[in-house]
Order: C-alpha cells, then sequence, then structure tokens
C-alpha cells in the first residue's frame, strides 16, 4: 500500500455539441469538451462536412473545467442530410450530447458514444430523442456515481426489514428529486463543494449509525432510518443536479429532460438495490452462515473511504 501509485479515476463528464441555426444555411456552433486544469483537454475534435464555410475564426477558450469552441459556418443547402461526427471519441469511454435548434424553433438532443461517434443531421422533431437521451444519462450518472451507491449500500445494511427498507429508499427517492428539480429550475442554489463534503459525511454518518446499532446503542439512523435516508437525500439531490447542470438541459424541453433525468437516476437506484437483494438471497440459499463481525467491518470500510472523501472534498475548496 505505501508503494502503490496514485490513481486517476476516468473522466465521466461528458462533452457537449449544439448546433444553432440562425439563417438559411448559416449555423452557430458551440463545442464544450472536459478539461483538467487551464491547458489540458480531451483529445475530441468535431469532424463537420468537407464543403462548409467557416463565415469567422473560430474563438476557442477554457471555461471553469472545460476547453469551449465557437464558430459560425454556412454549407449551401444547409446541414440536412450530412454526417458530423467526433474525431477521437471512439478511443475514450465519454459520451457527447448533442443539441440541434433549427430556425423554426423545433430541436432534437441526442447522445454520441464510442460506439456511434457519428451522426446525420435532419429536422426530425426531438421528443422521443430528449426522453432517451436523459434517461441513459440518469441511469449512467448513479451507476458511475460510487459515493450515492455507498450511501445506499449503508442504508441497505442498516434497516433490518423490507417494510422498513421500502419506506426509507422511499423516502431518500422523493427527498433528492425536490432538490434535484429545484436546483435545476434555479430555485435553489447551493456552491457544490460543500454539497459534495456533506455527501460524503452523510455516508460516514451512516456508517457510524451501523456500528452503533451493532455494539446495542441504536441511534436515530436505526430507529427512523426513513428521516435520516430524507434528510440527507436533498443534499444528494443537489450533487445530481450539479451533474446535470454540467450536461445541461435543451430549451424548450426542460421538464421533460427533467423528469426522465429524475427518472434514470432512480431506475439505477433500484437496479443496484435489486442487485445486492439478489447477492444475499444467493448466499442464504448457500446455507453458509456470515461472520456475526461482518456488518461492522463492512460499515469500517464504507466510513473509511467516506470521510477519506470529506477530507479530500474540504481540501478541494
Amino acid at each position: 500500500m505505501l508503494l502503490a501509485a496514485p490513481l486517476a479515476a476516468h473522466e465521466v463528464r461528458p462533452a457537449y455539441l449544439q448546433i444553432t441555426e440562425r439563417a438559411p444555411e448559416t449555423y452557430d456552433v458551440l463545442f464544450k469538451v472536459p478539461a483538467a486544469g487551464e491547458d489540458l483537454r480531451f483529445g475530441l475534435h468535431l469532424r463537420l462536412p468537407d464543403d462548409v464555410e467557416h463565415l469567422a475564426p473560430a474563438r476557442s477558450e477554457f471555461a471553469g473545467r472545460a476547453h469551449v469552441e465557437r464558430l459560425r459556418i454556412r454549407r449551401p443547402g444547409g446541414l440536412g442530410g450530412s454526417a458530423i461526427g467526433i474525431d477521437g471519441l471512439s478511443a475514450t469511454f465519454t459520451d457527447v450530447l448533442v443539441r440541434i435548434e433549427h430556425l423554426d424553433g423545433s430541436s432534437r438532443t441526442l447522445r454520441l458514444s464510442p460506439d456511434q461517434p457519428s451522426f446525420l443531421f435532419d429536422v426530425g422533431p426531438g421528443g422521443s430523442q430528449v426522453a432517451t437521451t436523459y434517461l441513459g444519462l440518469g441511469i449512467e450518472h448513479i451507476l458511475v456515481g460510487v459515493d450515492h451507491l455507498l450511501f445506499v449500500l449503508a442504508l441497505l445494511l442498516l434497516v433490518d426489514t423490507r417494510k422498513r427498507l421500502l419506506w426509507t429508499i422511499t423516502a431518500f427517492t422523493l427527498a433528492h428529486s425536490l432538490t434535484l428539480a429545484a436546483a435545476t429550475l434555479g430555485w435553489l442554489t447551493l456552491p457544490p463543494p460543500p454539497v459534495e463534503a456533506v455527501i460524503a459525511l452523510s455516508i460516514a454518518f451512516v456508517a457510524g449509525e451501523i456500528v452503533h446499532a451493532r455494539q446495542g446503542r441504536p441511534g436515530l439512523g436505526w430507529r427512523q432510518p426513513w428521516l435520516v435516508a430524507f434528510t440527507f437525500g436533498l443534499l444528494h439531490g443537489m450533487g445530481f443536479a450539479g451533474a446535470l447542470a454540467e450536461i445541461g438541459l435543451p430549451p424548450g424541453q426542460v421538464p421533460l429532460a427533467l423528469v426522465m433525468f429524475n427518472l434514470g437516476v432512480e431506475v439505477g437506484q433500484l437496479l443496484f438495490v435489486a442487485a445486492i437483494l439478489l447477492l444475499a438471497q444467493l448466499w442464504r440459499r448457500t446455507r453458509r452462515p456470515l461472520p456475526a463481525w461482518w456488518p461492522q467491518a463492512a460499515a469500517y470500510g464504507i466510513g473509511t473511504i467516506a470521510m477519506f472523501w470529506v477530507w479530500e472534498r474540504i481540501a478541494g475548496f
């Protein structure tokens, strides 16, 4: 462990491409690529049709944790039917969220992936594609959000009956749905770093409640787990909102995108809970009793990881 090298986690922030039709045959293009620091960006590059005319020099800058490039282009006959792609995407694990806005007010949203790094520009309606895209983004976010999954796992270890578990998961779902909607719509604003630190602290708190309950000193988390889940779920919803803010919402289809992203989060969460319960059921069928100390060991492991995140996130303020 002392000789271990630092581990660089895979970047899961998607890139963003927006093409807005400003006049017949004329388009504004915004391409936002995740970046680390002020001079290092992902090796993703926009590929446009060869006969596209650039009406002005490209403008690019580093803004926050992204590199932003802006273009104004023209193509005889428009972009309809042309292929647009992202070079370098096939060699990554990153997605690209694409937003197309037409002159008549219609829009389309889709997602490119390493398996599908290009698309055909068309003028079709985008409602179903918005729903599919944001549902997938919600599922992906919760399944790669290890901190949120550790919190759910700690709740599973804390709650002793399925009825209490149902109420606890429902309370957590309701809470983070409320703050996700409020923050996304601009009704509630909190700075992300403290929110992320307190999310990690919430995991450590539930881990501590598991240990106390196993030692015969049950606390609030054991007696009323739904209340703890609801309270901290409000903070987790702010974390989901931060991720959704980085992705962006399609103008004119914000309610649909918000609902589908939240639904995707719930689907991913239920898949995780179902997987844990299935593993527990399979273990019971082996009729091999687990050591009496394993819940406490799991709680100490979860709590240790959570406290590392707390200090790491505080140091990053």
